[in-house]
């Protein structure tokens, strides 16, 4: 399967710690993306979010400061996972999340490029204002 890649960057105006605990914890999640979450916070630990479209494995985390997950959403073959980074850095009063997202089937790059836009980003800017 061709796969693509997406990298992009968002600013918001919450500590790292309130950014890693929106992204890990499974009410806050749920909040901010309007979606019933399960996450668990340990590396080797399972995820479904969305209520259940998207499942995935956390494969590294480092408390405030990087998440690194496997993804699969729930119309991709069973066997195909991608890959997710997000990376959380302090930056004028909030924090800069520099985040990666590897190994998407090609047919959708698009797609995930917008999504992440519309149900991550501003989402989260909208919760952090």
């Amino acid at each position: 399967m061709k796969t693509k890649s997406i990298r992009q960057t968002a600013t918001i105006n919450a500590k790292p710690s309130e950014i890693y605990d929106a992204l890990m914890d499974s009410k806050k999640h749920g909040k901010f993306t309007g979606g019933k979450a399960s996450i668990s916070n340990k590396v080797g630990g399972k995820f479904t979010v969305y209520d259940g479209y998207i499942n995935g494995i956390n494969l590294e985390l480092k408390k405030n400061k990087k998440i690194v997950q496997s993804w699969q959403q729930k119309d991709w073959p069973k066997e195909h996972y991608s890959r997710v980074t997000f990376n959380l850095a302090p930056h004028k009063g909030g924090t800069k999340i520099s985040f990666y997202h590897s190994g998407i089937p090609a047919s959708e790059a698009e797609s995930l490029k917008k999504g992440w836009v519309d149900f991550y980003w501003n989402p989260l800017k909208k919760m952090y204002p």
